[in-house]
């Protein structure tokens, strides 16, 4: 359960990151909405979670209310504070006025009692599983000294994740007095979150049992209602990995949900839906990604990439320039394949066929996809090489025309000789 805290935070690192780059990327495509959502104020952001780049954003960077999704960051800081999740903590007094609040809001609980013994990953499970309003309470205090001091740690570590239009006022959301954040936020947090392991398998869980503790001496069950997830349910998706839902009457309906298919993983966050379309618009908008980007070849090895400028060579003023491997992407059929090159400004001939003059980046809608050398498809043979073969056979005909002369010169002038030896004395 408890896993390696720097691997932890490097994954979460990476995939924060990726996030952050795909904001400073000019030119990317954010592509049209293919459905029409419950209404124009809902806010959508879907991303691809391997690169971050954004896929679909519908007022993405308006603070909303957020309601139980706020219950990601709270996991969040409780899996990274390094606390052992097997050790057990006791509900404090502190805490009589809260459970009394979230008791009149008609929050959801997994009944935690003043002075009850809880292990840590029983909070965590009751936080994620069943949206427990008094596990997340627990979770604040015990990680942050206090509720205050909490919900500092919690705006804190917003801010490091590059969050713009977050503030968190509680631990748990079901209070929205200026508890808000934007969907595009949420995606920094929730990606930070699915880098953690024991985030993704706790709140994959259906169903978990609650041990007995010093105030509840039976065992309790706890599942999840999450459609997404509920084999019977219409709106299941067996490729949804984890997913966190929220509901206040300010927030409406909210989602967070993370999807790996082929190998692909995208996230998504909706805010300010109703019950009737929020999960629908899930699978629709997961299975449009699914079904709209895919595996592409991008550059084979028999099309001219670039070329580069040849000296020593009348005949040819470039060298062509090829792939010396394909290079494939995944993306969308309408994303735009661009190229940079590592190339020397120009070359000498003779250059042999098959030679490598350097390499090629290959981007798809401004994310690097892969390299490739750049070999040629043929000999550039260099002027020396051309002229000295053409003097050599030069010289060749004019030795040959030299012993041509020199051999009619010599058997002219025996000739004269023979008549001079002939010819009568007078």
């Amino acid at each position: 359960m408890v896993h390696n805290k720097f691997f932890r935070r490097s994954v979460a690192l990476v995939l924060t990151l990726a996030l952050a780059v795909s904001a400073a990327l000019p030119g990317l495509a954010v592509y049209p909405m293919p459905i029409q959502t419950a209404s124009d104020t809902e806010a959508v952001y879907l991303f691809n979670a391997d690169t971050g780049k954004t896929i679909l954003a519908q007022n993405a960077d308006q603070p909303r209310y957020v309601a139980s999704l706020t219950k990601m960051m709270t996991a969040l800081l409780l899996l990274e504070s390094g606390k052992d999740l097997n050790g057990e903590v006791t509900v404090p007094t502190e805490l009589t006025q809260e459970f009394k609040d979230i008791q009149n809001a008609n929050g959801t609980t997994m009944g935690l009692r003043i002075g009850e013994k809880v292990r840590r990953v029983d909070l965590l499970y009751a936080l994620l599983v069943s949206s427990a309003n008094d596990a997340a309470s627990v979770i604040g205090w015990d990680v942050g000294g206090s509720l205050p001091a909490f919900i500092q740690q919690m705006n804190a570590r917003a801010a490091e994740l590059g969050c713009k239009n977050t503030t968190f006022t509680c631990a748990h959301g079901l209070y929205d007095y200026g508890n808000v954040a934007s969907a595009e936020d949420l995606s920094k947090i929730a990606a930070a979150c699915y880098g953690n392991q024991t985030f993704v398998q706790v709140s994959a869980t259906a169903a978990y049992t609650l041990p007995a503790t010093n105030l509840h001496q039976n065992e309790r069950s706890i599942a999840s209602t999450n459609p997404l997830t509920d084999s019977g349910s219409q709106y299941y998706r067996s490729y949804i990995r984890c997913v966190k839902g929220g509901f206040t009457t300010l927030a409406g309906r909210c989602a967070v949900a993370f999807a790996e298919k082929d190998g692909h993983t995208y996230g998504l966050v909706i805010l300010g839906s109703d019950t009737a379309h929020l999960y629908a618009e899930c699978g629709q908008l997961l299975d449009w990604a699914f079904e709209s980007f895919g595996d592409r070849a991008l550059v084979d090895t028999n099309t001219v990439l670039t070329t580069v400028d040849l000296t020593k060579c009348r005949t040819q003023p470039a060298v062509e320039l090829y792939a010396a491997t394909p290079v494939s992407g995944y993306g969308h059929p309408d994303d735009r394949v661009t190229y940079s090159f590592d190339l020397p400004e120009k070359v000498s001939a003779t250059v042999k066929e098959g030679q490598v003059l350097g390499t090629a980046t290959v981007y798809l809608d401004g994310y690097e996809v892969g390299q490739t050398d750049l070999v040629t498809h043929r000999e550039y043979i260099s002027d020396f090489r051309t002229d000295s073969k053409a003097t050599v056979l030069l010289l060749c005909v004019l030795v040959l025309l030299l012993a041509g002369l020199t051999f009619v010169t010599l058997l002219c002038g025996t000739g004269d000789v023979t008549l001079r030896r002939r010819r009568p004395r007078r």
